[in-house]
């Protein structure tokens, strides 16, 4: 009767990152997780076995499964398997997980790669980060303080200076570079819609005003009543923008407010509560603000029309050179159906021939509140562009710490006592990193007494 031979098994034990998976690597031919930290989680016992086979056979046995995989995608089977088994943390597991590998040419051996060993210092590290236990209000207080004012300077730099170290790789987080995003696609949208039908029915519009707009007065003179009621029309067609804009931008400034908070007292978890509200609130107040604002802005732009910017004359002195060529175009014999005018762009005359009494007049007209709502957009979104900076500003370094503070110890808070309530899964993680300290240095000891007792047997020897 033969008797099994029991194949040899090799276990791998040392330090985090010392290297073990990259020996077992070579020993068995197949690539292995690899990265910062801890990369084995959980026991992995691979399982060489020679076959002649052509092609490898490899799967994966844990929790009662079976998973199939190939040498390209092996690493990839592994740490999904890790994730499944210990979570997608750093957590450790001791439940195995099995590598078969029947490959030709690897020697029939099992072996056993451990999670790395944690030293003694690693672990009195994360003991000393983790946030101080709170146990009286004054403590509580100034912990607040601490997290309000690491807050305060990280809003700075992503709301109002463009720096992104704290956040380097989630652009979510750029406050600069997504406020110039916003801007940009607020005045590209106002300018799509000074373009959209600014040719159609061309000079209609004007004419029919100067027709109701009839007065005794001076032949030729140009009824500001008419000018206006255009300004006021295009102001109200595109009133709905701002609003949009104002709502989008002070939804993405609560995001970045709220993110910056919870990242900064994520270690007083029953404190994030009180300071998600208060952020929620007082970004509600200005942002109920800034619509009152808008709504000012919007009703100052339909009753004014003025400007001292001398782009204004500039653009309608070149408008008005189009003139001639409008007015010889309507009375040429050939009677063309259109023209193309510098500035306008290629518009329809067959319609204006019947007016030619208010064609000057309404050319005049056209071209005035051509170049005045151009002056209007660009002031809409510089208007926008400087309320926006004066707010964050006053948000960052006034509102918020307010807000904060009378929500926290007003008479309705109760944030400061809470947070001398350590949460269970940081409580629970502190014990555990006392207990795994305590049995280390335990271990510690006994190793240098067995290092000890054995120097003196060989001094004895």
């Amino acid at each position: 009767m033969k008797e099994g031979i029991q194949l040899p098994t090799i276990v791998v034990v040392g330090d985090q990152s010392s290297g073990k998976s990259s020996v077992l690597e070579s020993l068995a031919g197949i690539n292995l997780p690899r990265g910062q930290g801890i990369c084995t989680r959980v026991p992995l016992i691979m399982r060489l076995q020679n076959h002649p086979c052509p092609d490898p056979e490899l799967y994966l046995e844990f929790n009662g499964k079976h998973v199939e995989t190939d040498e390209d995608n092996v690493t990839f089977a592994i740490s999904s398997a890790t994730e499944e088994i210990a979570g997608h943390q750093k957590g450790i597991s001791n439940t195995p997980l099995t590598l078969v590998v029947k490959k030709d040419g690897v020697p029939d051996l099992t072996m056993v790669d451990l999670p790395g060993i944690t030293r003694l210092h690693n672990n009195v590290a994360e003991l000393n980060k983790m946030p101080k236990v709170l146990s009286t209000v004054a403590e509580a207080m100034t912990a607040f303080m601490q997290i309000m004012g690491s807050a305060k300077d990280s809003l700075r730099k992503i709301l109002l200076r463009g720096e992104y170290d704290e956040y380097p790789h989630e652009k979510q987080m750029h406050g600069t570079a997504r406020f110039v995003e916003m801007l940009d696609r607020f005045a590209n949208e106002l300018r799509m819609d000074a373009e959209t039908g600014k040719n159609s029915s061309f000079l209609m519009e004007e004419i029919s005003l100067l027709e109701e707009a009839k007065g005794i007065r001076l032949p030729n003179f140009i009824p500001r009543t008419a000018f206006l009621t255009i300004l006021h029309k295009k102001v109200e067609d595109i009133s709905c923008k701002p609003f949009k804009f104002m709502g989008e931008l002070w939804d993405y400034i609560e995001l970045v407010v709220i993110t910056v908070l919870m990242d900064h007292s994520k270690n007083y978890p029953p404190l994030q509560a009180c300071m998600r509200r208060a952020a929620q609130n007082l970004i509600g107040k200005m942002k109920e603000r800034a619509m009152i604002r808008v709504t000012d802005i919007i009703e100052m732009e339909k009753l004014t029309d003025y400007t001292c910017d001398p782009e204004y004359i500039s653009e309608w002195n070149q408008l008005m050179e189009e003139e001639p060529k409008l007015l010889a175009a309507i009375d040429s014999y050939k009677n063309p159906s259109t023209v193309s005018l510098e500035g306008i762009g290629e518009v329809e005359i067959d319609s204006l021939r019947q007016f030619k009494h208010h064609l000057k007049q309404a050319f005049d007209l056209k071209v005035r509140m051509t170049s005045y709502w151009k002056i209007v957009l660009r002031r809409l979104v510089d208007t926008m562009a400087t309320f926006l900076l004066f707010n964050v500003q006053v948000l960052v370094n006034k509102e918020m710490e307010v807000e904060m503070v009378n929500d926290l110890v007003g008479p309705h808070g109760d944030g400061i006592e809470r947070m001398l309530e350590e949460s269970p899964s940081v409580a629970n993680k502190r014990e555990k990193l006392k207990r795994s300290i305590k049995l280390l240095r335990e271990s510690a000891d006994i190793v240098a007494t067995i290092i000890h007792r054995a120097a003196a047997n060989a001094d004895l020897e």
